[in-house]
């Protein structure tokens, strides 16, 4: 009896939170809606105004961004390509890949689809083996590695999957996270909230990866297929 009675009272507590969100809101909208009634033709035309000014600016923005080859996934030829494409965007993702390994298929997959989602960032590729200066300049030991540059700096680096969840079965929501962590996106989820987080909540378990060492190589592969 004692346990139905606090269930009871946790529901009538829950209810009147719910009670009382819903009055904040509603109070909130019945004043933004008095402020409308009380508006005159000319606030309201310049309120118009300033809502076209903020979509023809916006819509000027996303063209610049399309002119400088953001809202895809491509390939760069050289580590001069990176420095020019670095210099001339905000926000830039480079993936330093190599043919021979998996995982960078896994990490392109995912490139692709985020690179038409935000097209406020550039995202590239560049192999890893045609660019040993920028590899050393940048410490890149292992395949495949992100570069994320702001403001023609590289501020932070995924290296491996070991950020995503420790697993080759990462979701491009994951990737997305990540990428809102080092603020080189626009996030609009809770970086609080990993989505990894959930998988786990769930049971899932990861495998550990393992770091192998290629002899003769500068760097490691986070590939097992070497």
């Amino acid at each position: 009896k004692m346990a139905a009675d606090t269930s009871v009272e946790i529901l009538k507590v829950l209810e009147n939170e719910i009670l009382q969100t819903t009055k904040v809101v509603e109070e909130h909208l019945d004043a933004e809606i008095q402020k409308l009634d009380q508006m005159d033709e000319d606030e309201l035309e310049c309120l118009k105004q300033r809502r076209l000014e903020a979509l023809k600016k916006a819509q000027q923005q996303k063209q610049e961004w399309l002119s400088k080859g953001h809202g895809e996934y491509r390939e760069i030829p050289s580590e001069r390509d990176f420095f020019q494409e670095v210099k001339e965007s905000k926000n830039v993702v480079c993936h330093f890949y190599r043919d021979t390994t998996f995982r960078c298929q896994i990490m392109d997959k995912h490139l692709t689809v985020l690179a038409k989602k935000h097209i406020e960032t550039k995202f590239l590729k560049l192999n890893a083996e045609k660019s040993p200066f920028l590899c050393e300049r940048l410490r890149i030991k292992v395949i495949p590695t992100l570069a994320l540059v702001k403001d023609g700096k590289t501020r932070d680096y995924v290296v491996g999957f070991t950020d995503l969840g420790n697993t080759d079965d990462f979701t491009t929501e994951t990737l997305e996270w990540r990428l809102g962590c080092a603020d080189v996106i626009n996030y609009s989820g809770n970086l609080m909230d990993p989505p990894f987080q959930s998988q786990k909540k769930f049971g899932t378990s990861f495998a550990k990866l393992e770091k192998m060492t290629i002899r003769g190589k500068k760097y490691d592969s986070d590939s097992d297929d070497d």
